[in-house]
């Protein structure tokens, strides 16, 4: 069983810096594609940021220019740099994943427990 478990969440003062982090860990061959999602009170989970296989990284539009992903494939570990937060960043922050399982040799898709930002002053 794969499980992605986030953290670095909190609260931050609008202009600050937050960094998150999802670790992977279970049966895996390989993890083909990583992303962050967020999802704000009453509204719709969207894509923050993603990257490929090959490093190809996409970005939401609000997010362009001040967030920052990253991946440490030794530690199976995805990063989020959130720099120049704003209030509208304010929501719950999941990591994602596109993992190849072993027995049986499969693609699935793996989700977080979510981990809270909140940008206030």
């Amino acid at each position: 069983q794969v499980q992605l478990v986030e953290s670095g969440g909190g609260l931050v003062k609008p202009g600050g810096s937050l960094r998150l982090s999802c670790a992977a860990s279970g049966s895996m061959l390989s993890i083909r594609a990583m992303g962050w999602y967020r999802q704000a009170p009453g509204k719709e989970r969207d894509l923050v940021a993603r990257l490929i296989s090959g490093g190809s990284a996409n970005y939401a539009d609000s997010v362009k220019g001040r967030f920052t992903i990253s991946r440490d494939n030794a530690k199976n570990t995805l990063y989020l740099q959130m720099d120049s937060l704003e209030p509208e960043d304010t929501a719950v922050y999941y990591c994602n994943a596109a993992v190849v399982t072993t027995f049986p040799v499969r693609e699935i898709e793996v989700w977080g427990q979510g981990t809270l930002v909140t940008v206030s002053s």
